[in-house]
């Protein structure tokens, strides 16, 4: 299992300084990334990044809720609750509650699929990896425990075997990052984000 520290995440300002990226991993195949996985810090309304040829899923981790305004509806990011979308769609982000951070999983769906499910209160229970593909936990509160490694708010664990043990307390909430890779893509390799 591979572990990173929230406080060793490298800030990247984006260009339009609406707010700063802090990448955990991504999958590559040959020089192309399929898959990442990143945390932002928003701190302004303003239009996402054009990543034609991606699934999205996005969660806000702290802070917020913000309203995502695309060309025909309006999806509500609420706190804890993972939202799924086209990463070529246009959006732009309302910040309904001030600065917040989210979480993102993007994916090219040529190449894999994507989940992100919510592990909220007490729990504890052995969670399988898929068998090509990958698993991770990014903390959302408390301590919870990963195969007997105690991780914080803001950590990532990324699971290099079959099936991970998870310890959740009534105050701990994590979320479960699933990829699962298709047939033609067993060349994908995990490249973790500088630190």
């Amino acid at each position: 299992m591979q572990i990173l520290k929230q406080r060793d995440l490298v800030d990247v300002p984006w260009k339009n300084g609406g707010g700063i990226t802090r990448n955990i991993a991504r999958g590559m195949r040959a020089d192309q990334a399929v898959w990442t996985i990143s945390r932002a810090d928003v701190a302004q309304d303003g239009p996402f990044s054009d990543f034609a040829g991606m699934m999205r899923v996005l969660t806000v981790v702290s802070g917020g809720p913000m309203i995502l305004e695309t060309p025909t509806a309006a999806i509500d990011a609420a706190l804890w609750q993972p939202v799924r979308f086209d990463g070529g769609l246009k959006v732009n982000s309302r910040l309904t509650g001030g600065p917040l951070t989210d979480l993102n999983l993007m994916f090219d769906p040529a190449h894999c699929d994507g989940d992100v499910l919510v592990r909220q209160g007490a729990f504890e229970d052995e969670i399988a990896r898929p068998k090509h593909g990958l698993l991770a936990f990014h903390i959302l509160s408390g301590e919870p425990l990963i195969d007997d490694t105690r991780l914080t708010t803001g950590d990532t664990a990324i699971v290099d075997q079959d099936c991970a043990a998870v310890q959740l307390r009534p105050d701990d909430a994590l979320l479960e990052i699933r990829l699962a890779y298709r047939s033609q893509s067993d060349a994908i390799k995990l490249c973790i984000a500088d630190r």
